[in-house]
C-alpha cells in the first residue's frame, strides 16, 4: 500500500466514523482494565454480558479482592480461560493497591507488570483510556495490516511497529479502534467482504484478479 493509499484509507474511515470506539463496556479506567483482560481469546460480547453482571457488584480492586477466587469465577465463568483470568485480576488487584494506591498506572512498564497483562492490553488501555497514540495488534489488525498491504509482518510486534511507522498522525489516536472494527465487521478472515469495502480502492488485496475456479474435468470413461 502507497503512501497516498495510506492516506484515502484512513480518511475514508475517519468519515464513516469519526469518534470510534470500543466495543468493550466501562465507566472508569479500572473497569477498562478489567474488560481488556477478561477479553483475551474471548469477544467483546462475551465480556460485556459478564462485566453487566460483575461491574454493579465489584468493580474496584478493593471490591474484586473481597470476593475472592470462587466469587470472581462465578461472574466470569462463561468467559473462556475464566479460572486463570480470575487469579490474574485479583493478582493484580492486590498490586493496585499495594503499589498504585488502587489507581491505574500509566505507563506501559507499570502496565505490564500487571499479571495477565500483556503488551496488546497495555497499548489498549493507554489508548482508549490516556488517549496515547499506540497500537493493539490483535488477530483482526494483524490479518488486515497483512492482507491490505497497510503493514505486512510475520509477528503481532512487527505488524504494531510497522503501523505505527505508516500510519500519518492525524489519524494515528483513532486507527486502533478503525481497524478492529473493519476487521470484525467488514475484512473478515474466511470470506471478506470486498463488495461493501468502502476502501477496496486501497487495498493490496482487492486489487489482485478474482481467482477462478479450476475447469472440471470430465472423466473418460473406463
Amino acid at each position: 500500500m502507497k503512501k497516498e493509499q495510506i492516506e484515502r484509507f484512513f480518511a475514508t474511515l475517519q468519515a464513516a466514523n469519526p469518534q470510534p470506539n470500543t466495543e468493550l463496556e466501562y465507566t472508569s479506567v479500572f473497569e477498562l482494565l478489567t474488560a481488556v483482560l477478561l477479553s483475551a481469546q474471548a469477544t467483546d460480547v462475551s465480556v460485556n454480558k459478564a462485566t453487566r453482571r460483575l461491574f454493579p457488584v465489584a468493580n474496584t480492586p478493593a471490591h474484586i479482592l473481597a470476593l475472592g477466587q470462587e466469587g470472581l469465577e462465578g461472574y466470569i465463568k462463561t468467559i473462556g480461560l475464566y479460572r486463570s483470568k480470575a487469579k490474574h485480576l485479583l493478582h493484580t488487584c492486590q498490586l493496585l493497591l499495594e503499589r498504585h494506591g488502587g489507581q491505574v498506572p500509566r505507563t506501559r512498564d507499570e502496565l505490564q507488570a500487571l499479571p495477565g497483562v500483556g503488551r496488546k492490553t497495555a497499548n489498549v488501555v493507554l489508548n482508549v483510556a490516556f488517549g496515547e497514540p499506540t497500537m493493539a495488534v490483535d488477530t483482526h489488525i494483524f490479518r488486515l495490516g497483512n492482507r491490505t498491504g497497510l503493514a505486512p509482518g510475520k509477528t503481532p510486534l512487527e505488524v504494531e511497529l510497522k503501523l505505527l511507522k505508516r500510519i500519518p498522525k492525524a489519524y494515528m489516536v483513532d486507527a486502533h479502534h478503525w481497524l478492529i472494527l473493519h476487521g470484525r465487521y467488514i475484512c473478515q478472515a474466511r470470506s471478506p467482504k470486498c463488495g461493501q469495502c468502502a476502501v477496496a480502492d486501497c487495498c493490496d488485496y482487492a486489487a489482485q484478479p478474482a481467482k477462478k475456479s479450476p475447469a472440471k474435468v470430465k472423466s473418460k470413461p473406463a
